[in-house]
């Protein structure tokens, strides 16, 4: 029997996304994509997924309007679904994880459920509906899976943790040897960006995504980070939010030493033309980031990793 898809008759796309979608020639295609494969709801698979994880990517944007990108840890299991269309997540931030400021009711909210170890991802945006002791409740909005590419995949092991021992905790306005040496060493970024005006419908939300590359993807010239878009999945969830609000947050996990370093700032897309993108073999466009704030906290995440295996999609892309 097949899962239902939208139920509405406006866009599951707002207005942003739609017209990146239509610049690429892609409206029509992605419109019935979209109906058929995003939903209000949590189907069965994706609630078992959610269940299994020790690990999820959360999107938020804090009172100035500036998006961050966050990660929260647990034990398998701490993140529940008491019915298809709500979520509890049985887990606290880390210690200096911006996402501490940012969990009210009423707030919006993006999770990435990713398993690196099998290239496995599933996409949830919604809305904090209750904070419990244990951790908080989230209302769905939109559920939709991801293809796995360019995904590095890794095998992790889990420490016993408490989220309130401190950590070497660094506050930035610019970017320092350390993060220098993180982000040119990454292979892999998450990102969260939003658009939450009235205009974007059932289509708002915050969204938080996953971009991989060979080490040194991310090309960093003063506090400006450049980045190569590859041919995706043609949602621009990223790109369509960004087109109506030009604003990012970005997350660099040191998967050796366990480090996270967040940051936040202006956004900008550089679109087909442009030379500076023939400067990276297989990019279609270019992502920029202009940082305004971030914070740096060291030994940080409680799971230690594999070394990566590389995807296979990197193949067809070459270095700055």
């Amino acid at each position: 029997m097949a899962i239902p898809g939208w139920q509405r008759a406006d866009s599951p796309f707002h207005h942003g996304e739609r017209a990146i979608q239509e610049r690429l020639g892609a409206l029509e295609q992605m419109d019935t994509f979209g109906r058929r494969m995003i939903r209000e709801f949590l189907p069965e698979q994706h609630r078992q997924f959610y269940a299994q994880l020790s690990y999820v990517l959360v999107g938020t944007m804090d009172s100035a309007g500036k998006p961050w990108a966050s990660i929260l840890v647990g034990e398998p299991g701490f993140i529940s679904t008491p019915n298809d269309s709500s979520l509890h997540i049985a887990a606290h931030p880390l210690y200096g994880d911006p996402l501490t400021d940012m969990l009210q009711v009423g707030s919006d909210i993006g999770f990435l459920g990713i398993e690196l170890q099998t290239r496995r991802r599933n996409r949830v945006n919604g809305v904090v509906s209750a904070i419990a002791p244990d951790g908080f409740d989230v209302q769905v909005s939109q559920t939709f899976g991801n293809c796995p590419k360019y995904i590095q995949a890794r095998q992790f092991d889990l420490a016993a943790f408490d989220p309130n021992v401190a950590k070497p905790l660094h506050t930035l306005t610019r970017l320092g040897d350390a993060e220098r040496q993180a982000i040119a060493a990454a292979d892999t970024f998450f990102i969260a960006t939003a658009y939450l005006d009235e205009a974007a419908g059932a289509a708002r939300g915050v969204d938080v995504s996953h971009r991989g590359g060979n080490p040194g993807f991310v090309r960093i010239d003063g506090n400006t980070l450049t980045v190569p878009d590859f041919a995706g999945n043609c949602h621009f969830n990223t790109f369509g939010n960004i087109e109506v609000n030009p604003r990012a947050g970005l997350l660099f996990i040191d998967f050796e030493q366990g480090n996270l370093l967040y940051l936040t700032g202006r956004a900008e897309v550089i679109w087909d033309g442009d030379p500076e993108i023939a400067a990276y073999a297989g990019a279609e466009r270019l992502f920029k980031f202009h940082l305004t704030q971030g914070i740096r906290v060291d030994s940080s995440l409680p799971l230690t990793w594999s070394k990566p295996e590389s995807s296979r999609f990197l193949a067809e892309t070459g270095p700055w």
